[in-house]
């Protein structure tokens, strides 16, 4: 029976909404939901890839206990596995105290597991050691809320994009980070060609290709360009000033430290051109209404909360807030950060938007949940959660729906702080992410696509989510497991009210519970019910009970969830990165997301056709800094400072200034010989947000001498196929000076590993590389092999096509082949050019545009598929193409119809 379920996607902060297509107990595609207000039926590739994710060979099946880390484990029941985790939580805090233990969580949990996890460490352990990822992405963006608006509430809609004609996007990129998001920008520019797009970046970004203006700021300076852009508008009478004096307090003082910050002085620190900065005010001041869009470069610092406060001074002091397209609004990183937030799944944070060091709202969380209090020490927040494992003041650790072996800065001592841990747990979809290695016992939780409860997005919209499938295995829900575990913990405390402070049998009573927490609160949903988002979609908050809908946008009124009403200005101040540039390390290292790939890879380093677009990892630089250091783009760079170091590729970014290198932050150890770029960064922290500084390293990057390159590309029949084969290839990966190792293209995936040695590669490690990749014995094999120069090479065919190639010593043909390969483009009788030492493909393998970027499709597939009698349906059905952002549309409508004319003119 074929049915489509609703969900959302379980990515990005956008929220989009996604119509699952399932038939006899089987996800069997995806796409976007027309009727979401968040995406209108639009969908990124990693969103439209989500069906590929859910039937992964890594998925956890059944509880597993580790009799030593990083070994095999032995499989238990669940009354056995949370027996034991009881057993030893227990233990350790009655010998140690609650604060012995800790909760890691993460911004994918709905927001009921999320409300069950800060219930049992506040309410039940008494401990305020529970803290989240989303402590990595967006605590400035809450901090920085909380200190001028009085609330982590973002003020504006997506709705506003449209609207604005001004538009700052800072820090972000959501072309890459946030596509549905950039695709709304690109209908706004549509619609009012006169939009101003103002995007500061250190980087040129595929965002500021469309910008009007681009503000490559020095990495760190974002607080002095937003008081020398406040400089100009207060000298160029650009001011709200009845605004000012109605709604807000602290512009005096504030006033007071912007005279320091002149564009002469601002363009020197910030490293751009006055005209450019006079420019931007100019327009931000005179051409209302202003919005702004935010993420990780202004969070991702030591100084995030004041870079947040510094950008909404802008819109408080012009009035820009409150009314239509105008206002500060955050991208959220995490598709239920907003979520977690809303419960206080966080160390510094309360349910309810409470705060933690306020008395009266713990004494009312107490009574809330019927417990005797809520715990006034502040909890550890993620660095110094690990920090605390390390020395052993934190004992024990659950790690839930994470992976923080990948994601946290200074990953040697995270590392350290996880071998250290008397014990260590992890819930988890997925078995081999690089925290599975560190754990003592392993949970399976449900992953998308089998979850029920809801979610919130960037712009405060609550979305409830519908399972398509089953979990597989003995996978449980992540609610259902804190749940059960709370309830046993609470026996062995000798707390005989674990029944009634966790009496959920499902995710409803959850959502209920919170609800209740929410009355009178600025984010109150006392309005909502499963039944209402289940009959009239998602809706945004605040909906207090008795209300027609909730709110588009904030502080309409100029009343704003402080003391005295007022929106407070801060005085901020211009403050280097924790780590500048320096002699030893004069090279900027920034980091940030590919399009096609979420976080460590565990879900969409699985979907081969998402490595298409970038398929290893790749430090780009000014082609300026490759020259001076010997490199071009293609060669292997040694980039290293006191904390660690790692072998990559170079590429050209002409993006980039000098002085500055940029890479992903998604490639780690599954992936690579190293923990990635997060090996490099340090755990410096904001001191209000206590958010670290992963935007920021300072680095050297020199030639890494590895000439002897190697490079594996074999051809799958299917993609379980090239997943066992990825998972038995990570094996090499510590075995070379550099290894990478990614999937490519799409029905007949491809596994492919490159690699580097100083010396070359010796026979028995050839023969080594032939048996694990299946290219080992002679037939359809044809083989090259120069002793002198450390070439060999061995290609083979199957059934007419290529089925793998191995080339050591030289590696050219290495770019073409992936893409012959994939489209089947090379038959046995060219067999020969695969074993050429060129980066140019034969002529018979025809170059190719690609049409649609979401899908990979070309304008060659596209023209075969249409010379078979196929139009825009079988197109979209057959190639996919078209059916995700919808940007490429247009495109292949004018290929059909350059189509329809060629024929028309041919008969």
């Amino acid at each position: 029976m074929k049915t489509e379920i609703k969900s959302t996607c379980c990515y990005c902060g956008v929220g989009c909404g996604v119509l699952i297509a399932t038939e006899d107990g089987r996800i069997t595609g995806v796409r976007g939901d027309p009727g979401h207000p968040a995406n209108f039926g639009r969908l990124c590739t990693k969103g439209a890839s989500l069906d590929q994710t859910v039937d992964a060979a890594s998925r956890l099946l059944y509880p597993e206990r580790r009799s030593r880390r990083g070994h095999p484990g032995q499989r238990l029941d669940w009354d056995a596995a949370l027996d034991e985790a009881a057993d030893r939580f227990a233990g350790i805090i009655r010998a140690h105290g609650p604060d012995a233990v800790a909760f890691y969580i993460s911004g994918q949990l709905l927001t009921e597991d999320y409300y069950v996890f800060n219930k049992l460490a506040k309410g039940l352990i008494g401990t305020n050691n529970i803290d989240t990822n989303s402590r990595l992405c967006m605590s400035s963006a809450v901090s920085g809320y909380k200190q001028t608006l009085g609330a982590d509430a973002p003020p504006c809609s997506y709705a506003d994009i449209a609207a604005a004609s001004v538009l700052m996007i800072a820090g972000a990129n959501p072309a890459v980070a946030h596509p549905i998001v950039f695709r709304a920008i690109e209908d706004a520019r549509a619609n009012n060609p006169d939009l101003k797009i103002i995007v500061v970046d250190p980087r040129r970004t595929e965002s500021a290709a469309i910008a009007d203006l681009h503000l490559a700021l020095r990495p760190g300076t974002d607080v002095a360009l937003y008081n020398g852009l406040l400089n100009i508008l207060i000298n160029e009478g650009m001011l709200d000033d009845d605004y000012i004096a109605a709604h807000t307090t602290g512009f005096a003082e504030l006033r007071d430290i912007v005279r320091h910050y002149p564009p002469a002085v601002v363009a020197d620190l910030c490293g751009i051109a006055v005209a450019d900065l006079l420019q931007a005010a100019r327009w931000f001041g005179s051409q209302e209404p202003a919005l702004s869009l935010y993420c990780q470069g202004l969070n991702q610092s030591s100084h995030g909360t004041h870079n947040n406060a510094a950008l909404i001074h802008l819109h408080l002091a012009t009035g820009q807030i409150g009314k239509p397209g105008a206002g500060p609004f955050s991208l959220t990183g995490q598709p239920n950060a907003m979520g977690g937030r809303e419960v206080g799944g966080m160390a510094t944070l309360a349910s309810a938007h409470r705060d933690l060091d306020d008395p009266a709202d713990r004494a009312e969380i107490a009574q809330l949940w019927g417990v005797p209090f809520v715990p006034a020490r502040p909890g550890k927040s993620a660095v110094d959660l690990f920090r605390s494992l390390k020395t052993g003041e934190i004992k024990a650790v659950w790690i839930a729906c994470t992976n923080p072996a990948q994601s946290m800065p200074n990953q040697a001592e995270v590392r350290a702080a996880l071998a250290a841990a008397d014990y260590v747990v992890l819930q988890e979809a997925y078995g081999d992410t690089d925290t599975a290695a560190c754990a003592d016992l392993l949970l399976p939780a449900s992953a998308w696509g089998e979850k029920r409860g809801t979610v919130t997005n960037s712009e405060r919209r609550i979305s409830r989510l519908l399972p398509a499938l089953p979990p597989p295995g003995e996978a449980r829900h992540d609610w259902a497991i804190a749940t059960d575990f709370a309830r046993r913990l609470a026996a062995r405390l000798g707390n005989a009210a674990g029944d009634r402070l966790f009496p959920y049998a499902d995710p409803e009573a959850i959502f209920n519970e919170h609800r209740e927490t929410t009355r009178g609160r600025d984010l109150d949903i006392t309005g909502l019910s499963y039944a209402l988002l289940e009959t009239r979609g998602p809706q945004q908050w605040p909906f207090p009970e008795g209300a027609d809908q909730g709110k588009v946008r904030l502080y309409e009124d100029g009343r704003f969830p402080t003391p005295d009403g007022r929106a407070r200005f801060v005085a901020v101040r211009h403050a280097a990165p924790a780590e500048p540039p320096s002699e030893d390390f004069p090279v900027s290292l920034l980091s940030g997301r590919m399009r096609d790939q979420w976080h460590g890879m565990s879900r969409t380093g699985t979907v081969p056709r998402l490595y298409n677009l970038e398929d290893e990892p790749l430090l780009a630089m000014h082609p300026c800094d490759l020259r001076h250091r010997g490199l071009a783009p293609g060669d292997l760079a040694r980039v290293f400072n006191r904390r660690g170091e790692m072998v990559v590729r170079v590429a050209a970014g002409d993006g980039l200034a000098k002085g500055r290198a940029w890479m992903p932050m998604h490639w780690g150890s599954q992936f690579m010989n190293t923990p990635g770029v997060n090996a490099l960064v340090g755990d410096a922290t904001d001191p209000d947000s206590k958010q670290p500084e992963l935007k920021h390293a300072a680095v050297e990057i020199v030639r890494a001498g590895l000439p002897c390159q190697v490079a594996v590309l074999r051809r799958c029949a299917d993609r379980n196929e090239a997943l066992a084969l990825l998972h038995r290839a990570r094996g090499l990966l510590g075995d070379f000076p550099y290894a990478a190792l990614g999937l490519y293209g799409r029905g007949a995936p491809l596994v492919v590993f490159r690699a580097a040695t100083e010396a070359p590669l010796d026979a028995a490690g050839i023969a080594r590389l032939d048996a694990l990749f299946g290219l080992d014995g002679g037939a359809g094999a044809i083989v090259y092999v120069d002793p002198s120069r450390g070439i060999a090479k061995k290609a083979i065919a199957r059934d007419g096509g290529l089925y793998g190639v191995r080339l050591v010593g030289e590696t050219l043909a290495q770019t073409w082949l992936k893409r012959a390969m994939a489209e089947d483009e090379l038959d046995a009788g060219l067999l020969r050019y695969a074993l050429a030492p060129s980066a140019k493909p034969p002529v018979s393998v025809a170059p190719r545009n690609i049409v649609c970027k979401c899908a990979d499709v070309s304008d060659v597939q596209i023209g075969n598929e249409l010379e078979g009698g196929a139009g825009l349906p079988q197109l979209q059905e057959r190639l996919k193409c078209g059916t995700f952002c919808g940007s490429c549309v247009p495109d292949i409508k004018r290929m059909i119809a350059d189509h329809t004319h060629r024929h028309a003119e041919a008969a």
